[in-house]
């Protein structure tokens, strides 16, 4: 969508509830654009290491793609040490997009005009979503049926894509100078993984590495060159199985800037440009 031609909507911000595990429910903020519709679907899934922040945390991002006609959906989600850890939360993404889809006209979205967004841990949990939208184990919660969580595109923003590598990466740094960062890694690999067994086989790189069959919807990768937590040979062992499989993957990268950046200070003028690509994405991908 060219900048110029761009419809600037007013929005509306609302919570909902989108599931309820016991007599715990679980929210999604929707941001949701005032205008005619239908409008297309982003699903959001916050980052935090699998067990921290909740769908509030993108905001910076999530607000002003709202207002370019887009119905964004930020998740909460099950999270350790509250709730179980995997494949929980994974359900509870898989669900959110076949809630929202059956939901279509109470919302105001085209249902056929999906994606799906995800930062650091949330970038591996949506990636994963993308790739295995039918795996029995995520979509294991009841829902409407004939409706499935598959996704037209993919949004990264600094993910942990190869959840071992990222482990052993951090194992690796224990004792030096990131020892903080490296122990507050491995704690919450532990705490949502339960086994590295786990982190090889849900792992969008490594079931790429296996040949599995997976969807392979377009994705847009964005990452700061001054990012400590997400290794770049994850990152490229990823785009090189992805696009070597037949997918399709943009990458852009924003100099100096390390993890969060969007999160951190989405007035920053990295941030700025790192959401306008995503918007240029989303509407080329999802109309």
């Amino acid at each position: 969508m060219d900048t110029a031609q761009r419809v600037s909507y007013e929005i509306d911000v609302t919570d909902v509830e989108y599931i309820k595990h016991g007599n715990k429910p679980f929210l999604a903020r929707v941001y949701k654009p005032k205008g005619k519709g239908p409008f297309p679907l982003l699903i959001d899934i916050h980052g935090g290491a699998w067990t921290k922040k909740d769908r509030m945390a993108d905001e910076g991002t999530d607000a002003p793609l709202a207002k370019t006609g887009v119905v964004v959906a930020s998740l909460d989600f099950r999270m350790p040490p509250a709730d179980p850890g995997f494949p929980a939360s994974m359900q509870d993404i898989n669900y959110a997009l076949r809630w929202f889809k059956s939901r279509a006209a109470e919302f105001n979205i085209d249902p056929k005009r999906v994606g799906i967004l995800g930062v650091s841990s949330g970038g591996h949990q949506a990636m994963l979503t993308a790739m295995r939208p039918s795996d029995t184990r995520f979509a294991a919660l009841p829902g409407p049926a004939g409706i499935d969580a598959s996704v037209q595109c993919a949004v990264m923003c600094w993910p942990v894509i190869d959840p071992l590598g990222r482990y052993e990466y951090a194992q690796g740094l224990l004792g030096g100078q990131h020892d903080k960062h490296a122990k507050n890694w491995v704690e919450s690999h532990d705490l949502w993984w339960g086994s590295t067994e786990a982190q090889a086989e849900a792992n969008p790189t490594r079931l790429l590495e296996r040949g599995e069959k997976a969807q392979m919807p377009p994705v847009i990768y964005l990452q700061g060159t001054a990012d400590l937590a997400h290794p770049v040979p994850n990152r490229d062992r990823f785009i090189a199985a992805y696009r070597k499989a037949g997918g399709k993957v943009d990458l852009h990268l924003f100099e100096g800037v390390g993890e969060a950046f969007i999160t951190n200070d989405p007035n920053s003028q990295q941030a700025k440009d790192a959401v306008e690509k995503i918007i240029e994405f989303v509407h080329r991908e999802l109309g």
